[in-house]
């Protein structure tokens, strides 16, 4: 894989911050570059987000979040004729509308080392943020009750969950990361059961990291078919609920160039209302979120359709940009970014969220698609 891509690691069946996976699952085993993590145990009971300081914007939002600066400095004392004592009523803060899955590696160490000295920084500043449920095995059997499981929970708390479908056929082009469904029918027939278990609540649904922007190792035929079976799944989980919100992958800003991609996305749906909301960029990758800001809005230009069409991009480790070398696996000196939220106050950019969980190893300071700590303190701090 190249450096430039945003590859992915995963651990025993699944890659991604948060996997789903049931007791039934078997799996191959998984690996790759910036992404991963154990099961979630299913049957934990739902915990409601710990209340986040203040929503910023892109991978680091509030003060107890993270450490990256909020936009915008507090002005000048108020004018003496501001009434102070009525108040207008505030929208729901946007970060704690995102769902928090009460399982994943980062909590779990939480939950085991009360007394570590690092435990307070990673529990307020990581765990205690939303992030994305990967379902990255090629499981028919059970991923509808899976994927219902989550969804469920998330209506019940009134909070938006963030899937990630990752079981694409010649996933990683054979890399760390490959696996997947052994091919399109059969991926065509997984995404049904995907879909099926979407609810009718809000729901943002990832789309197959690298599944476009990787998309070159194929043939010209092997990369229509692909692109074809990516916009069926966009209308299939649309159609099942018309409330989800579908992103397809347009890489990142050190790939390809916007126009490039937008010939790809358009051909794979990501321009058509009824199967994409718009696309996402930067999973597991460490891309400044001004960069990508302004790289999806040219990717959204070059692509067209709706003028709704907009763009989610993953803040979840790009709090000090992409390393200097290019290193891709646990460079040091990166941090967090702006907290998840979806409110980012930037036209069309729809959603600053976690999709890959910082302190998961790409395999560098552990093991891939494990939780380290000293990693997790390192970007928190």
């Amino acid at each position: 894989m190249v450096a430039a891509a945003s590859v992915v690691v995963a651990v025993g069946t699944a890659a991604g911050m948060l996997t789903a996976l049931g007791d039934e699952d078997g799996g191959g085993a998984d690996a790759g570059r910036p992404r991963a993590t154990h099961s979630v145990r299913l049957d934990a009971l739902p915990v409601s987000p710990s209340p986040s300081a203040s929503a910023v914007s892109s991978r680091s939002a509030s003060t107890s979040a993270s450490p990256s600066p909020t936009a915008g400095k507090p002005t000048s004392s108020p004018s003496p004729k501001r009434n102070l004592t009525k108040r207008e009523p505030r929208a729901k803060d946007a970060a704690s509308r995102l769902y928090r899955h009460p399982d994943s590696q980062v909590l779990d160490w939480v939950r085991a080392h009360p007394d570590d000295p690092r435990q307070d920084v990673i529990a307020s500043r990581i765990a205690g943020h939303p992030a994305a449920v990967w379902f990255a095995d090629h499981t028919p059997a059970t991923i509808t009750s899976r994927v219902r499981a989550v969804t469920a929970a998330g209506a019940a708390q009134g909070r938006v969950p963030v899937l990630v479908p990752y079981a694409i056929p010649d996933r990683d082009c054979g890399g760390h990361s490959e696996g997947g469904a052994p091919d399109l029918a059969a991926y065509d027939a997984w995404i049904d059961r995907f879909a099926a278990g979407l609810g009718s609540g809000e729901v943002i649904v990832v789309l197959e990291p690298d599944s476009v922007a990787q998309s070159e190792c194929l043939s010209a035929g092997g990369r229509a078919d692909r692109f074809a079976s990516l916009a069926r799944a966009g209308r299939v989980m649309k159609d099942a609920n018309p409330a989800a919100r579908v992103y397809y992958d347009a890489g990142h800003s050190g790939w390809h160039a916007p126009a490039k991609q937008a010939s790809w996305l358009k051909q794979a749906g990501a321009a058509s209302a009824d199967s994409s909301d718009g696309v996402f960029s930067n999973v597991s990758n460490f891309h400044t979120t001004a960069d990508e800001v302004a790289y999806d809005r040219a990717v959204l230009d070059a692509l067209g359709g709706p003028a709704s069409l907009g763009a989610v991009i993953d803040t979840s480790r790009n709090g000090n940009g992409a390393a200097p070398d290019g290193e891709w696996c646990d460079p040091a000196g990166r941090r967090i970014g702006h907290a998840p939220t979806l409110s980012t106050g930037m036209g069309r950019i729809d959603a600053y969220l976690w999709v890959k969980l910082p302190g998961e190893s790409d395999g560098c300071k552990g093991e891939p698609g494990t939780f380290t700590p000293s990693y997790a303190y390192d970007l928190a701090r």
